[in-house]
């Protein structure tokens, strides 16, 4: 056997050895996120924010982008993940929230490409993207804005306003595992 093709088994092994341990360290890290507990009241505060949030996007698009990516990210740092860096929670919620995480990077990202005084006419297509981020990234937040077992009690149901109720309208806000309409 020639040196280069033994350099390249090596290479190769070693590289099929990185893909088949990165995961178990990732996973034993797991273990070392303290999870924080947040009480009802904030619960209950990060909830109504969210739901203001949804009830702005439709007259600004990129200030809610931009406002539930900043509450996400703070909703996350409460609950003990990383706060030193964008990279570094997102990071530790991708190992206990792999299903979801995805969601918020897409969030993450578009919500650092809209600029601070966006234009008063927003393309249709690009507010369409952007909803689908906003969308994208809520089951996240309603995982770590739910009640859980360490927590002092569950969130009660959400109260409707009276212009919902007025209007015939059930509100949007839920807590439990997202489904989209």
């Amino acid at each position: 056997m020639s040196t280069v093709t033994l350099i390249i088994l090596v290479a190769a092994l070693a590289a099929m050895a990185g893909l088949v341990i990165a995961p178990s360290v990732r996973q034993g890290r797991k273990g070392e996120l303290p999870v924080r507990s947040l009480p009802s009241e904030a619960r209950e505060q990060y909830a109504a924010r969210w739901a203001g949030v949804q009830e702005r996007f439709v007259d600004s698009p990129g200030w809610a982008l931009r406002e539930a990516d900043r509450l996400l990210g703070a909703l996350a740092v409460d609950r003990g993940y990383p706060a030193e860096s964008d990279d570094k929670r997102m990071d530790a919620l991708s190992i206990r929230h792999p299903g979801e995480i995805d969601g918020y990077r897409r969030l993450h990202a578009m919500a650092a490409q809209v600029p601070d005084g966006e234009a008063a006419q927003t393309a249709e297509a690009a507010t369409e993207r952007m909803r689908e981020a906003l969308v994208a990234a809520r089951p996240l937040f309603e995982q770590l804005v739910r009640a859980q077992p360490h927590d002092e009690r569950p969130l009660p149901p959400p109260v409707p306003r009276q212009r919902d109720l007025q209007q015939g309208r059930i509100p949007r806000q839920r807590l439990g595992p997202a489904a989209d309409h």
